[in-house]
């Protein structure tokens, strides 16, 4: 049985092998400042792509996705600022926020390619 932690960690590497398979080229993994935290940031050619990973056992309340709500994009978006605000060589590419939600069980380590669902520019800032 993973705890929390082992289930976020665990999600998250396959999110970012995941996208590095799709192309994208990973430049931080969870960035924290004061005003939260981003889950990967990657660049796909011209965009900067700040990612959330969402995971969910089951769809039985909801996708991983519909859990990003207003207050989240909110918060995520003022964190990416920070992270431009301190990375100034980065804001000449055109920011885009994704969101990978995962569905199946960690128990197992079964999850696959078709249990993720990749929202590109899920949002917009």
């Amino acid at each position: 049985m993973y705890t929390t932690r082992e289930q976020g960690n665990y999600t998250e590497n396959l999110a970012c092998e995941f996208l590095l398979k799709k192309g994208l080229k990973l430049l931080e993994r969870n960035y924290h400042c004061r005003l939260g935290e981003i889950d990967i940031i990657m660049q796909d050619n011209e965009h900067l792509v700040f990612v959330e990973v969402r995971y969910r056992k089951n769809n039985n309340f909801g996708s991983g996705a519909e859990s990003v709500t207003y207050n989240k994009q909110t918060k995520l978006i003022k964190t990416a600022s920070a992270y431009l605000q301190q990375h100034a060589k980065l804001n000449k590419y055109p920011a885009r926020f994704d969101v990978i939600s995962m569905t199946g069980p960690v128990e197992t380590g079964n999850i696959t390619d078709t249990n993720i669902n990749w929202i590109k520019n899920a949002f917009e800032a």
